[in-house]
């Protein structure tokens, strides 16, 4: 390894993954670092990830962003969930809301107490104690950090935005505070015969642009990661057999829904993203089960406005990169690895790499130690989002097409199947340090896609049956008469003019 100072850091490729990377290393490391972007207008980007989750929210408050203008600036919206309908059978539906749900209770999670009441002949949807699902389903929307007169937590959101214009608002603030930005063409890479270093990016016009330390987001073409350096792949399209996507924008409808839809097809899955002036639609799907022109028929007929460009193809891999960082190289986004974009976590893993890269970030040269846990905690973090987006597909009922039945008799990683089992039988679930997604989130996938535990923590067996159906009808009564005194979700995007 290199016991080189780190100067100069150059990122190849602009789009989200460049943008965000480089806005956050210089409001961190500007002070010390010159920052570089290399891209070319000619080179599109792939710019479908248009839903975020909520940790979103930090990373643009890290920058010091300000709400109102970013949403004006990107036309957002806000997202409370997504809706996945068709998952476990046709004609079914549920969310995962982001948020709480019910009353937190010390060393047992509410659903317990909701599972027991269940076995006691109460009806309710677990949704029913779901805040941010009943504001989702009724369109409302406020910033809400506690139900009034409680201490229960309020409303926790994230937003939907044109990609696009994300970028080119990353790219004004990076440019403002210093960063570097070259148009160009790559040409060919040098690197050093002695230890295979890159050196500099030869570009066509003639230019050499040298740095201590490279960051790839160049996505799916992975120029450094994989052509330069030649780090492997490890697919896992035996879990996840999508391997094609396409997208299209549409006129936007009303109203404009603060969540994400996820509709399930007979071979894939349709998105659809409403924005303040468009709807984002697109179809992942099985190229084994489906031709592109049968995926788009359904894409198509599907849309709920105009169509207003002509969908494009986008065939991918599902898997990560072997090394997110080898010698002097890290790849961020899709350079790094493709997962599809069913839990909206395309931008969350960019703003996660580039804040691991910054806490591990390399003084006097770069050391293997170093390197090598940050690609232990890459491929842990991304090993546990593989499983959860795993679980849509493994859970489903369906019997209408090979497709889902190739999915729901598939053999699982252990680690997924694990979890299943121990919340089938027991209704716990465990989150490991370094799962994304939270308990919560597990059991609203689990429960939604059909599980309905076996059995309830023997802390729930502490209220009497009364208590228990007070406690329930309380929740309800507060959840919804919160609701009702939110504003419109559209109102709220109105007085951001």
């Amino acid at each position: 390894m290199s016991d080189q100072n780190i100067k100069n850091l150059v990122i190849l490729g602009g789009g989200t993954a460049g943008w965000m990377t480089a806005s956050l290393m210089v409001k961190v490391l500007g002070k010390s670092l010159n920052i570089t972007l290399v891209e070319s207008d000619k080179i599109g980007t792939v710019g479908v990830g248009e839903a975020t989750i909520p940790p979103i929210i930090n990373f643009n408050q890290a920058l010091g962003i300000n709400e109102r203008d970013f949403l004006k600036a990107t036309r957002g919206t806000i997202k409370l969930g997504i809706q996945f309908e068709n998952w476990l059978r046709q004609g079914d539906s549920y969310m995962h809301a982001f948020g709480s749900i019910g009353k937190n209770f010390p060393f047992c999670d509410f659903h317990h107490f909701w599972r027991r009441s269940r076995a006691s002949g109460d009806e309710s949807s677990l949704w029913d104690y779901s805040l941010n699902y009943q504001a989702a389903i009724h369109n409302k929307f406020a910033h809400l950090a506690q139900i009034k007169g409680t201490n229960l937590p309020g409303i926790s959101y994230a937003y939907h935005f044109d990609a696009g214009l994300y970028a080119q608002y990353l790219r004004n603030y990076s440019e403002s505070k210093g960063v570097g930005r070259i148009e160009g063409t790559v040409k060919s890479v040098q690197v050093r015969p002695q230890d295979g270093f890159v050196e500099s990016l030869l570009l066509e016009d003639g230019q050499s642009v040298s740095g201590d330390l490279f960051v790839d987001c160049t996505g799916l073409a992975a120029l450094l990661i994989e052509k330069t350096l030649g780090v492997g792949f490890e697919g896992w399209s035996q879990w996840l057999p999508c391997d094609r996507a396409m997208a299209v924008p549409s006129a936007g409808s009303k109203p404009i829904v603060p969540y994400t839809r996820s509709i399930a097809h007979a071979a894939g899955w349709q998105w659809r993203i409403p924005l303040q002036h468009r709807t984002g639609n697109g179809i992942v799907y099985s190229s084994r089960h489906w031709s592109d022109d049968e995926a788009r028929e359904v894409l198509m007929k599907n849309l709920d406005g105009e169509a207003l460009a002509e969908p494009r193809v986008i065939p991918f891999r599902t898997g990560r990169r072997e090394k997110q960082w080898d010698r002097n190289v890290v790849s961020i986004g899709l350079s790094s690895g493709f997962l599809e974009p069913l839990e909206s976590t395309s931008i969350h893993l960019i703003q996660s790499a580039a804040t691991r890269l910054i806490k591990s970030f390399p003084h006097q040269g770069i050391k293997p130690e170093e390197v090598s846990e940050f690609n232990r905690q890459s491929q842990v973090e991304i090993e546990r989002i593989r499983d959860f987006i795993i679980l849509h597909y493994k859970l489903n009922e369906r019997r209408d097409s090979e497709f889902w039945r190739e999915c729901e008799s598939m053999s699982i990683p252990q680690t997924l199947e694990h979890k299943i089992e121990l919340f089938r039988r027991t209704g716990k679930v465990f989150r490991d340090y370094d799962d994304l997604f939270t308990e919560v989130a597990w059991q609203q996938v689990m429960i939604g896609q059909g599980i309905f535990p076996q059995d309830h923590h023997t802390i729930a067996d502490n209220l009497s049956e009364e208590q228990l159906r007070d406690l329930m009808g309380s929740l309800r009564t507060l959840i919804d008469g919160t609701v009702k005194s939110l504003p419109d979700h559209e109102k709220f995007l109105a007085s951001l003019n």
